[in-house]
Formats: C-alpha cells, sequence, structure tokens
C-alpha cells in the first residue's frame, strides 16, 4: 500500500473517552504527518450494547477538537459506507468464503453448554477457550441443524501448531503461541459480525495503511493476522498503543464521569490543552518543549517516539497546562469562549470593556473556563457581608479608609489607574494605616470578600459610580 490510510473506529457504546480520544489524535497526528489519509468509522455491530445519540456526541467531540476526518459518516469517500451496519452483505459473503474454504465452522453450542465448559476449564486450571466440539459434526449434522432453524454461530478454525509473529512498530516482534487463542466466534447469531471479522473485512477493503489502536488489542492479533492469511489478503502494519494509566499505575477506567472527553470539555478545559496534553500521554518529542499547537504536533509527530510503557494521567498536570492555556491565548478567544460559563452561572454579561477588564483579570487567577464566571461574581453581584467580614468592616480603621475615599473619590472622575495608585499614596498617608488596614476594607467594601485584584483594575471593572457606591454602602454599615 503506497498511500498512508489510517482509521479511527469507536463503537457507538457510550461517550467519547480519553483513551479513544488518544487513539484518533494518533491516527490523525501519523496521516498528516506523512500526507496520508485518516478516516472515521463506526463500529456498531454490537446491537445489544448501542447508545441513543452516541455516534453524533462522538463526531461533535471531535469535531470541537478540531479533528477533522478525511472519510467517513456525513463526510463521505470512496469506500463507504462507513458504519459497519450498513455493511452486512460483505461481511457475510467473506465469511462464506472461510466457511467453503475450511476456516471456518458453525458452532451450535448454547450459553449454557459454554459456560459449563468454561467452568470445567477453569477449575481444572486450563486455558480457557472452546473445545471445538462443533468441530466434530459431520455434514449432514449440521444441515439437519440448520434446516432445523438451531441457533447458532460461525467460528474461525485457529491453527494447532504455529507460532505468530507481530511485527509492531512500537513494539517489535512479538510472538506469541497459536494455543493461547481461541477459535473466534466470526458471525454471531443475531447474524452481525463480531469486531475481529468486521475490522478485518473493513481495513482490507477500505485499504487502510496502518492499524493504529491500544495495548489491549496485541493479544487479538493472531486472529487477525490469521483471518487476512486465510482470506488470502496483505495485512496492514501493527501498531499498538501504551495503556493509559491512573497515578497508582492501574489502567484508567472508561466510565464516563472519570473519563469522558464531553464532561472535560463541559469543565472548561481548552480544547488546545486537552490536545496538547493527550498528544505527551506515550509520546515525546524530540526537544523538551511541552506546548504545542495542533498545527506543530502534525509536522513533528512519528511512531518511532512513541513509548512502549504505560502512560500517567496526570489530572494536576492538565489542570496546569490549561491554566497556561488560558492565560496565553487572545483574550477575545477566552472572552468569547467563556460566554457559556456566565450564563450557566446565571450572571449577566456586562457592557464590552467592563467584560474584557473582567475577564482578563479572572484568567489569571483561573484553571478552567468554568472557574472565570466564579472570580468574576464578586464584580457582578453587590457585596453582603456576613460573620467576621461584617465585623471587619465595621472597625474604626476601616471606617477611616472608607471615609477617605468616599469623600476624596468624586473629585478625581474619571479614574484611570494613575490616579488610583496616587489616591492610594495619598490614603495610605492620610490614614496612617499599614497595608492589611488599608486594603482589607476596600476590598471588603468593593467585592465582598478580603482578597481580589489590584485597586487599580478593581475601579476599573466597577467603574467609578458603582465603586464609590459600593463604598459608601459599606460605610453605612
Amino acid at each position: 500500500m503506497s498511500q498512508i490510510r489510517v482509521r479511527f473506529a469507536p463503537s457507538p457504546t457510550g461517550y467519547l473517552h480519553i483513551g479513544g480520544l488518544r487513539t484518533a489524535l494518533y491516527d490523525y497526528l501519523f496521516a498528516r504527518s506523512l500526507g496520508g489519509k485518516c478516516i472515521l468509522r463506526i463500529e456498531d455491530t454490537d446491537q445489544s450494547r448501542l447508545v441513543e445519540g452516541a455516534v453524533e456526541n462522538l463526531i461533535k467531540s471531535l469535531e470541537q477538537l478540531d479533528l477533522h476526518f478525511d472519510e467517513g459518516p456525513g463526510i463521505g469517500g470512496d469506500y463507504g459506507p462507513y458504519i459497519q451496519s450498513q455493511r452486512l452483505e460483505l461481511y457475510h459473503q467473506e465469511a462464506q468464503r472461510l466457511l467453503h474454504s475450511g476456516h471456518a465452522y458453525h458452532c451450535f453450542c448454547t450459553p449454557e453448554t459454554l459456560a459449563e465448559m468454561r467452568q470445567q476449564q477453569q477449575e481444572a486450571k486450563q486455558f480457557v477457550k472452546y473445545d471445538r466440539r462443533c468441530l466434530a459434526l459431520s455434514e449432514e449434522q449440521v444441515q439437519a441443524k440448520l434446516a432445523a432453524g438451531e441457533p447458532h454461530v460461525l467460528r474461525l478454525k485457529m491453527p494447532d501448531d504455529h507460532e505468530f509473529v507481530v511485527e509492531d512498530l512500537i513494539r517489535g516482534t512479538v510472538q506469541i503461541d497459536a494455543s493461547q487463542s481461541d477459535d473466534q466466534v466470526l458471525v454471531k447469531s443475531d447474524g452481525f459480525p463480531t469486531y475481529h471479522l468486521a475490522a478485518v473485512v473493513d481495513d482490507h477493503y477500505m485499504q487502510i495503511s496502518h492499524v493504529i489502536r491500544g495495548e489491549e488489542w496485541l493479544s487479538s492479533t493472531p486472529k487477525h493476522i490469521w483471518l487476512y492469511q486465510c482470506l488470502g489478503w496483505e495485512a496492514p502494519q501493527w501498531v499498538h498503543l501504551p495503556l493509559i494509566l491512573n497515578q497508582d499505575r492501574s489502567k484508567l477506567s472508561k466510565r464516563m464521569n472519570d473519563v469522558s472527553v464531553e464532561i472535560y470539555l463541559q469543565k472548561g478545559y481548552l480544547k488546545e490543552a486537552l490536545i496538547n496534553f493527550i498528544a505527551l500521554l506515550g509520546w515525546h518529542p524530540a526537544d523538551d518543549r511541552e506546548f504545542y499547537t495542533l498545527e506543530e504536533l502534525c509536522q513533528i509527530f512519528s511512531l518511532d517516539r512513541v513509548s512502549k510503557a504505560g502512560a500517567v494521567f496526570d489530572l494536576t498536570k492538565l489542570d496546569w497546562m490549561n491554566g497556561s492555556y488560558l492565560k496565553e491565548l487572545p483574550l477575545e478567544t477566552i472572552v468569547e469562549r467563556s460566554l457559556p460559563y456566565f450564563e450557566s452561572a446565571g450572571l449577566k454579561v456586562p457592557e464590552k470593556d467592563k467584560f474584557h477588564r473582567m475577564v482578563e483579570v479572572a484568567r489569571q487567577r483561573s484553571n478552567l473556563l468554568a472557574e472565570i464566571p466564579e472570580y468574576c461574581r464578586m464584580f457582578l453581584e453587590t457585596p453582603n457581608l456576613q460573620d467576621k467580614d461584617l465585623q471587619n468592616i465595621q472597625k474604626e480603621d476601616a471606617k477611616k479608609v472608607l471615609s477617605w475615599f468616599a469623600a476624596n473619590l468624586p473629585a478625581h472622575f474619571p479614574l484611570d489607574d494613575g490616579k488610583v495608585d496616587s489616591l492610594v499614596k495619598e490614603a495610605l498617608a492620610a490614614t496612617g494605616l499599614k497595608a492589611k488596614a488599608f486594603y482589607t476594607p476596600l476590598r471588603l467594601a468593593m467585592l465582598g470578600q478580603a482578597h481580589g485584584p489590584d485597586l487599580p483594575s478593581t475601579f476599573a471593572i466597577l467603574g467609578d459610580s458603582e465603586a464609590l457606591a459600593r463604598i459608601q454602602a459599606a460605610l453605612e454599615l
């Protein structure tokens, strides 16, 4: 195969999770780095596990992250359809070829029979696999059972004494004995193919050059290699990515609330940070940089820099990286992306200049988009002091500071940063107070809390009239 063609082939059984995103991203980066094609294929042959709306959510998440495929559902291409449930005739055709060549056989064992067989093997401490009892059926017996309408599956007959050699672009040469492989079901009793048959057939007909997938699929690769050989096809290059691990080095869970990409986006993680962070989960660049745009990753990505070892998902690092992007991306970008979070927080967005000033201050002190409106709440809601803060604002030192500002501010309107700095110096000299006793009552009066941005920023965001009104209201307490 001369052209690089890779595919991301998720099952619509839930939301896009972090592991799936990394596979999709590495597919995308590998294809883009070599001028190849990246295909999206939906593997929905397990009808019992389908989740309504999962395909749409999955595609939406990928698009939100700017991962745009060359072929796939809704995109088109020369090798469609790109949804497996629409390709059943092709799978049945190849299954019949395997059956006629003797590489597949009918199995009529019931679930109860198989469960009993597995239990016996486990008790005898044997490798658990199908014992091929249906392979001993004569052609007449098989036809009689088929004519009677007995439920059945189609199984792949694996070789008995054979050592499979997997040439993996990350792991090198991997040898797996055929005795460790089961006679895999190829077509289920409902007529739908299993992943193993459908993936091999689709990868062949879609001319996939490299199969990039998780390490957990390595043990299944002999079945796939054998299928290619039985069907007389050239196998693709194999690429098995390292596991993504929790901090305790256990395998990262696929539970939606833990690792759903959609949840991360909803929480306020930026697409740039997610892409950058996920790219570094198993891949390392040639230099010591940590920050890359998607375009830069497309230029420098290579599989030879993907590690064999598992990659730890460090949420603290992701938060740090996201906070860095919050501070460095253009202010207009952060303003636009923070708007939905203000709406969710029930906060009314002020006029443009004030809003921009607020977000600029807030993003310096936030790690997530969702934290920005919570930080800005003090600028948009009238202070409502309680308990200790109320006691602090009622002290004589507080009255001295607030009275000075209430009396002197109006003469200096309109305020700017320089005027505020000058007024602060005058007030410090006039009141004779130290920093904490001076700044705390001012911030409590204007923001409702003892900590906040510097005073020039606070006055600029609140505006002259609002700042004065809040100081006067605090004095009345």
